[in-house]
């Protein structure tokens, strides 16, 4: 019986001091485990907060613009005006805080296309002249054009898909114009942000994808960019 008894209760304090290793993390298995979970929580954490920190810049850039628009009118000088005035006005918050410049282009960008749709502007232009906006005054503080260019018409792509427009049309006047405006800085500009808007197509179905999933199977440039996807896998 006592020893029975002595049995039980040492296979009890085993299990107990496994149990308090793992939670500890003092066990090579508890520390995986702690380890991992204190890193996705983390990050998770951190992620989340910066999803909302983008949505409240995609919500204020769309007020402004179409609070702007509404009242000045929808004049195409008007439209021009407002959206370097919402560039500049952002990339000067990015130099104030010393960071956030790419992080915050692909907001607003998209926040400038969905205020244009929600007076009735024309998106496509307006998605050409933010992209222009952003090069040239993200050139003028010797920002990476090529990386807040790819942002911008990552952003152009998202508001425009969400709104229901034409995805590919936007994408592409949207690169023509960054390449454009990247001539008037110089021919290293252009290399720049030609080889990082070469993948806009494929941006625009995996961003179509993304927003319109059962929808994105039909569009043209879903269809292309898994075409294209295919064949760099296979190259």
């Amino acid at each position: 019986m006592t020893t029975k008894h002595t049995r039980e209760s040492s296979a009890h304090k085993n299990e107990a001091a496994t149990e308090v290793s793992t939670v500890s993390g003092n066990g090579q298995a508890g520390q995986k485990g702690y380890a991992a979970h204190n890193i996705q929580e983390g990050i998770a954490g951190r992620l989340a907060g910066l999803n909302s920190i983008e949505a409240d810049i995609v919500v204020l850039v769309k007020s402004t613009v179409s609070d702007a628009l509404k009242t000045g009118g929808g004049a195409a000088t008007q439209l021009t005006k407002v959206i370097h005035e919402v560039v500049e006005g952002a990339i000067g918050a990015a130099e104030q805080v010393g960071t956030g410049l790419t992080m915050s282009t692909k907001s607003v960008a998209k926040g400038i296309v969905m205020g244009v749709h929600e007076v009735g502007g024309d998106v496509i232009g307006a998605g050409s002249e933010t992209v222009r906006s952003v090069i040239h005054q993200a050139a003028g503080i010797g920002a990476d054009i090529g990386l807040v260019a790819k942002r911008a018409v990552n952003g152009i792509i998202e508001g425009v898909a969400e709104t229901g427009g034409n995805v590919g049309q936007a994408a592409a006047r949207a690169t023509e114009g960054a390449i454009e405006e990247a001539g008037r800085i110089g021919s290293m500009a252009v290399k720049t942000v030609k080889e990082v808007l070469i993948g806009a197509s494929e941006s625009a179905g995996e961003v179509l994808g993304t927003v319109l999933p059962h929808a994105a199977n039909h569009h043209p440039a879903h269809q292309r960019a898994a075409s294209t996807h295919g064949k760099t896998l296979h190259s």
